[in-house]
């Protein structure tokens, strides 16, 4: 099983220790390219279909919030990706 493939199992069953590095190899395999905001605020942009999603980047844990796993997988069902 490839790395995305392990990701995105793991992404869809919302675990509490989901990781930063895990998403970013979830969007750039859908083709998302990683933009850096003020701060710690990134944005994943689908060059293609301008799709944007927005978030802050964890620190000091590199681990994902279970509020903001929801907006990912909501973003990626609604871009019809999952």
């Amino acid at each position: 099983m490839s790395k995305f493939k392990k990701a995105l199992d793991r992404l869809e069953s919302r675990p509490k220790d989901f990781t930063w590095s895990e998403l970013q190899t979830i969007m750039k395999q859908f083709g998302y390219v990683q933009k850096k905001g003020g701060g710690s605020r990134r944005k994943f942009i689908h060059p293609v279909t301008n799709a944007v999603l927005s978030l802050h980047e964890p620190h000091p844990k590199p681990q994902l919030k279970s509020y903001v796993i929801d907006i990912i997988i909501e973003h990626l069902k609604e871009e019809g990706l999952i």
